[in-house]
């Protein structure tokens, strides 16, 4: 039984993995990590080993205390990969890029896949049938770009996102709103033309935290999994052991 880790800058996400099934995920705030280590390990006796992909710099105390109870695998550059690394600078790759090429290593072998991360960024990351990663984009995530809007201009207003827009906005929040959400679905589709206009038989796998704002239309091809990156974790924690 395996514990997957994802330390961010303030939630920290857990995950218990028995095989490759999913028993028990939680989030909660980077401070109360101690008592929900706690109440895992108890709840979960047969954990043998854990993993971890931390942004911060100063999750030491997380560190030791993951060390005190299961041998810990730290996700960093030089770790085994179950893939080829062909990024120019592999030293600057993000520790979620590389979690979740593993997951499409893992779930899609033989096959061409671009992850799309719909996070604090929005990542794109193309996986060949190879098993070779050939790298990908970056572009400001949802949030990043309605705080843009209401920073850099004297009187627009900061607005909440939601999931059902119109194309036409009918008041400054609305024509925000259309501008931010319909033009990340746009470049959510243009990327994904883009790719499949190169890629055979392109497999989308569609994750992170607001990919349920940014819902775009559904082809047999395109999968939308939120618990993707966590896989992968879980995945190169295994294959280190088995090497």
């Amino acid at each position: 039984m395996n514990l997957i880790i994802d330390a961010g800058n303030t939630f920290v996400k857990t995950a218990v993995f028995q095989d490759d099934m999913l028993q028990d995920k939680k989030v909660f705030k980077k401070e109360e990590f101690s008592e929900n280590f706690k109440k895992i390990r108890e709840k979960f006796p047969k954990i043998v080993q854990a993993v971890i992909s931390s942004v911060a710099s100063n999750d030491s105390s997380i560190l030791s205390e993951v060390k005190k109870f299961y041998p810990l695998l730290e996700i960093d550059q030089n770790i085994r990969l179950p893939f080829v690394n062909d990024y120019a600078t592999p030293a600057t790759l993000g520790k979620d890029r590389i979690a979740l090429i593993a997951a499409a290593t893992r779930s899609f072998p033989g096959k061409n896949v671009l992850v799309i991360d719909a996070g604090t960024c929005i990542t794109y990351d193309l996986k060949t049938s190879g098993e070779v990663y050939k790298g990908g984009s970056i572009s400001p995530g949802m949030e990043m770009r309605f705080n843009a809007v209401h920073k850099f201009t004297a009187k627009l207003p900061l607005v909440k996102p939601k999931p059902e827009v119109a194309l036409i906005g009918d008041s400054t929040e609305n024509s925000i709103l259309s501008g931010i959400i319909n033009g990340i679905r746009m470049e959510l589709q243009g990327f994904i033309a883009a790719y499949e206009a190169e890629f055979e038989d392109l497999t989308v796998i569609f994750t992170g935290g607001d990919s349920l704002f940014l819902s775009i239309p559904s082809k047999n091809s395109i999968f939308a999994n939120s618990n993707f990156l966590l896989e992968g974790l879980n995945f190169i924690l295994e294959f280190n052991r088995t090497q």
